[in-house]
């Protein structure tokens, strides 16, 4: 299983609760979440998407961090399983 296969079912996910599953990029910042996902109600997470086994990098976990100290959700998906439960298992 690939990173890309855990990120269409995230995105499939997503659509069906009625949120959007944006790709974010930032061109000043390396290491940002991979997508920003705005769910109905006003909820917005941050996603890391890992192939299973894979590791969150030193720098992606200060990122996470510091989200994290803004208020903001920030979630580590790297299986079905994860997609399954998403947005609850954060």
């Amino acid at each position: 299983m690939l990173e890309r296969d855990i990120e269409k079912a995230l995105i499939r996910k997503v659509k069906s609760l009625g949120g959007m599953c944006e790709k974010y990029t930032s061109p000043s910042r390396r290491s940002v979440p991979d997508r920003l996902v705005s769910m109905p109600g006003g909820d917005i997470i941050f996603v890391e998407v890992k192939r299973p086994g894979g590791k969150v990098t030193e720098a992606q976990k200060r990122d996470h961090l510091k989200r994290r100290a803004l208020g903001f959700k920030v979630i580590v998906v790297d299986s079905y399983e994860d997609v399954e439960i998403f947005p609850e298992e954060g």
